[in-house]
């Protein structure tokens, strides 16, 4: 039989496929910055501190049974703006107004999806906050009528499929929501909704698609919050959209 030629995967023709006879080079995180907190240690306590905010801080019982909730959109812009990023922060808002423990994950700084970097302290974070939630909320841009910049599904790439026999994303509850600069377009979200069941997520029925996304959000510097979705047919279906979330996972 002949050998196999260089660059011909070995399985099925899997892309995953990590037996691939390429040759790889393995990137070390630095370990210095793994698992780091941002939690005060237990010698740096300020006891004024802590009697002046504790009456802010929910009771250890109340916070238990808060749904928890990952957020991902999908664009790295910094300037001018990224609109997913905006609408992902709305998300957030009206969940956390709606009884959620809600995290939003910045992906500035995660590598794209290969073999190799499994331990990069940025894959680490999105998988934990996966393991961590009880349901997802996607947020994409979309350009040329699909998905774009491949931010998002780089995210979504890097959460396996299975770990051992576990399954990080399945069961779990996922929302779905796509801005773009011209007219009203359901391509994303039709896609996202693919991608969520291949990751074995329940995705609620309502969807929210915000078309010129330039429009609707306030000044990045109003006096009463910038960058905010200005009330309007759009913000009542996100409000719709998340208020379904929550029931549906809860």
């Amino acid at each position: 039989m002949a050998a196999n030629p260089i660059g011909i995967l070995t399985s099925n023709s899997d892309l995953n496929n990590t037996s691939a006879t390429r040759e790889v080079v393995e990137i070390a995180p630095d370990l210095t910055y793994i698992g780091r907190t941002l939690a005060i240690p237990a010698v740096e306590d300020d006891s004024d501190i802590r009697s002046t905010y504790r009456p802010f801080l929910l009771d250890d019982n109340t916070a238990m049974k808060m749904l928890k909730v990952l957020v991902l959109y999908g664009s790295n812009y910094e300037k001018p703006v990224s609109y997913s990023r905006l609408v992902a922060f709305e998300a957030a808002r009206l969940l956390f107004r709606l009884g959620c423990d809600v995290r939003v994950f910045n992906p500035a700084g995660l590598p794209v999806k290969d073999d190799v970097q499994h331990n990069h302290p940025k894959v680490q974070e999105l998988r934990y906050l996966s393991r961590w939630s009880d349901g997802h909320i996607w947020v994409s841009p979309e350009q040329h009528g699909n998905l774009v910049h491949c931010s998002l599904q780089n995210q979504i790439d890097w959460i396996p499929l299975s770990t051992g026999s576990i399954r990080p994303t399945q069961g779990r509850t996922l929302a779905i929501a796509q801005v773009s600069g011209g007219s009203q377009s359901f391509n994303t979200v039709n896609s996202l909704r693919i991608l969520g069941r291949w990751m074995q997520m329940f995705t609620i029925p309502n969807q929210s698609s915000i078309p010129k996304a330039y429009t609707p959000f306030t000044d990045a510097h109003a006096t009463e919050g910038g960058s905010r979705l200005m009330p309007s047919g759009n913000r009542d279906r996100l409000v719709d959209c998340m208020e379904e979330f929550v029931k549906y996972t809860s």
